[in-house]
Order: C-alpha cells, then sequence, then structure tokens
C-alpha cells in the first residue's frame, strides 16, 4: 500500500527496530485441511503477488489466491496473475476522481462478491480511509520494505543508507487506519553492504520479501499470528538461535 509521511505511530520513525527473531525458513507451518480464500491488491509488476500464487499451490498451504485486483486496468501484475488461472479484476480509481470511499465501496463491493476472507496488499498504491480499513480489521495485511517501526513511509532504501544502519530488511503487518503502524506479523532482515546503493539494497529487500509474504499469509490464514492489543502473538517455531549480526562476527 502507498507510503506516507504520518505522525509517528510507536517511537520515532528513525529509531531502531526489534530485529527478527529468526529466519524466515525455521518458521514451519503445518498441513492444514482448510484454505482461507485470499485476495492480493496490486498496482504494478505484482513481484510479491506471484511469491505468493507459487506458495499457495501447495496442498498445504492455509490460503488460496481466489482474486487478483488492480486499480490500474494496464497493470502488468494482472496478466501474470491471469497466466495463472486465477480471477482478476479493475476498479480504476481514476473513475471515482476525488471520491476515495467511492473507489473503497466499489473495491469492497468486487471483494465481497467473490467471498474473499484475507487481503493482501502488494504494492498497491493507495491509502485507505478508515472506511475499508475497518471492515477488514485483523485481516488485512501489507508488506513494507524496511524494518518497521523503522522508515515508515517512502524512499526506505535511500533513507536506510542516509541512516548508516548495518541492517534492514522488510516487515509483514496487518493494515490500520495509521500509515505502517498496524502489529507487525513477521520480518525479514538483510545485511546493509558498505558499496550499496539504493537500487543494490532494494533488490536486496526484495528476495527477502519474496520468502517473508507467503510465511506470513499462511501464520495468518493458518490462525497461528493473532492480534494481541498492539502486537502479534504467533504460535510458529522460532529458533532462539536466529541472529544476524553485521560486520560478521570476527
Amino acid at each position: 500500500m502507498k507510503a506516507e509521511a504520518s505522525p509517528d505511530c510507536a517511537g520515532t520513525d528513525s529509531a531502531l527496530p526489534r530485529l527478527a527473531r529468526a529466519a524466515p525458513e525455521r518458521l514451519q507451518i503445518s498441513a492444514m485441511t482448510t484454505h482461507k480464500r485470499a485476495a492480493i491488491l496490486v498496482s504494478g509488476r505484482g513481484a510479491n503477488m506471484a511469491a505468493l500464487i507459487a506458495a499457495a499451490k501447495r496442498r498445504d498451504y492455509p490460503a488460496s489466491i481466489a482474486l487478483v485486483v488492480s486499480n490500474r486496468p494496464q497493470a502488468a501484475a494482472l496478466g501474470r496473475a491471469q497466466a495463472e488461472g486465477i480471477t482478476t479484476a479493475i476498479v480504476d480509481h481514476t473513475e471515482y476522481g476525488k471520491d476515495r470511499e467511492a473507489f473503497e465501496r466499489a473495491l469492497q463491493a468486487v471483494l465481497e462478491a467473490h467471498s474473499i476472507e484475507i487481503v493482501c496488499l502488494a504494492g498497491f498504491m493507495r491509502l485507505f480511509t478508515p472506511w475499508l480499513v475497518s471492515r477488514w480489521s485483523g485481516r488485512m495485511l501489507n508488506i513494507h520494505p524496511a524494518l518497521l517501526p523503522a522508515f515508515r513511509g517512502l524512499h526506505t532504501p535511500e533513507r536506510a543508507l542516509e541512516a548508516g544502519v548495518k541492517i534492514h530488511g522488510a516487515t509483514v503487518h496487518f493494515v490500520v487506519p495509521e500509515v505502517d503502524c498496524g502489529p507487525i506479523v513477521a520480518q525479514a532482515a538483510v545485511p546493509v553492504l558498505d558499496g550499496d546503493t539504493p537500487d543494490t539494497l532494494a533488490d536486496r529487500v526484495l528476495a527477502a520479501e519474496l520468502r517473508l509474504y507467503p510465511l506470513a499469509l499462511a501464520l495468518v490464514a493458518g490462525g497461528k499470528a493473532q492480534i494481541a492489543g498492539s502486537t502479534v502473538k504467533s504460535d510458529a517455531t522460532v529458533s532462539a538461535a536466529g541472529r544476524l549480526i553485521v560486520p560478521d562476527e570476527t
């Protein structure tokens, strides 16, 4: 989901986040017999969408990708989803002018028509009003290219390099009205290298995102991650030995 600067939701925007307790591969998802119907909302090429679709092909994955929706008729992700045999829909925000709620009501109607249970934002470049967010409370996920609560908003690789952090990463969180402030489901950390540019760092984070988002959706759809106040409690297996130290230990 598109992010813009907004008041802090917890601490300062540049505060160092708590590191992920373990690398994504250490979290285990048990076999499930039911599948939650998930919709993916996209605006662009759909890299994270493709990762979610691939994961959902596993028989033991607790979610099925029932629908892909875009606000941009020419989004490349639509063709990719159609090639996978997934139903697609277009709700073009430009047809609604500045009436954000009218756009959201049209989007909500599409989601309801397809009996969607979980919504995943994957590069969806629109901010939602509280009207829509409230209807998907605890059922809408977003992925952000930073270790929240650090670097909320846009241009995260550039800001991470300017701040001189040694570890960057990605976060999947529940969506709340405040931008990038929802309870955190899962995080993945990557090292920041001395020679990094915003593009090289963004590519490294994206590679982590493609593993992280399927994990996070599986946790939520499988009932292994639930909101408890302002945080998320998880029943997933986590190794206490998981760590990332930068520079490498000598």
